[in-house]
């Protein structure tokens, strides 16, 4: 059976459940192995119909064949690819912000998989937006959405034609512009992290570009113990996103800004 036109596959029943809550809107179907009787199975069912998306109940192979080999566990939904938002809609975001913007920047991440990952945490940790330019750096492909597993349709991803005009813009308005760096003395954890922020990476290979660092208000480290130099872009945009959460949890005054 052919999927629906312009989705990708969400695998799994927690990432099926996640993609559920967005309705319609979001899931275009969801497939189920009938084979299996699972209360599980029958919970995402019922989601699926009360949220008005359609349910089909297929042979074991034709998800494992969807699937592309991942572990489904009987469940796939078909998730609509969801649009890229502008500049303008960042405005419109951060004006309408009841709590203190955290925003992940990205500054050239051209592995789908990465920011799959990146949007996945930015959604855990609550955070406004993630942003990205528009050259040179991936968007929001089948293989994001996929890894994202649900977060592509939740977390808002801006994708803007001037980055660095974008970062004026945000210091204009007060949000606090924090570059990571592998040479940076300071660490993120000795950074003051109360106000608005946004947190700016860099690719995978050669890191932050030097327009981009010039506009950081600061750049810190992640220290590193062991005998590698540096962290995968996704797992360093978590332990950052996280520590703001952490330090906004410990004075929780901070979460209104």
């Amino acid at each position: 059976m052919n999927s629906p036109s312009n989705t990708a596959a969400t695998l799994g029943i927690n990432s099926v459940r996640s993609a559920l809550k967005f309705g319609s809107g979001g899931v275009a179907e969801l497939w189920l192995d009938r084979s299996r009787r699972d209360r599980r199975l029958a919970e995402l069912a019922a989601l699926a119909r009360e949220a008005g998306v359609a349910v089909r109940q297929l042979d074991r192979d034709a998800l494992d064949q969807a699937g592309q080999g991942g572990n489904h566990q009987g469940a796939l939904a078909w998730v609509r690819m969801p649009a890229a938002l502008t500049e303008h809609d960042l405005e419109r975001l951060l004006d309408a912000a009841e709590q203190a913007p955290l925003l992940l920047v990205l500054d050239g991440v051209t592995d789908p998989h990465n920011l799959g990952a990146c949007l996945r945490s930015a959604d855990g940790a609550g955070a406004t937006a993630v942003i990205a330019p528009k050259d040179k750096a991936v968007g929001l492909t089948p293989v994001v959405v996929k890894v994202a597993s649900g977060a592509a349709e939740s977390v808002p991803f801006v994708q803007v034609t001037n980055l660095a005009r974008t970062l004026d813009a945000l210091k204009a308005r007060g949000i606090w512009l924090i570059g990571l760096a592998d040479t940076a003395p300071a660490t993120l954890f000795e950074t003051d992290l109360s106000g608005p922020t946004a947190l700016v990476l860099g690719s995978e290979g050669s890191g932050l570009r030097r327009l981009t660092q010039e506009r950081c208000d600061l750049l810190a480290s992640l220290p590193m113990r062991g005998r590698v130099e540096s962290l995968n872009v996704s797992v360093a945009a978590g332990i950052c996103l996280y520590e703001v959460v952490r330090r906004r949890l410990s004075v929780p005054e901070l979460l209104n800004g």
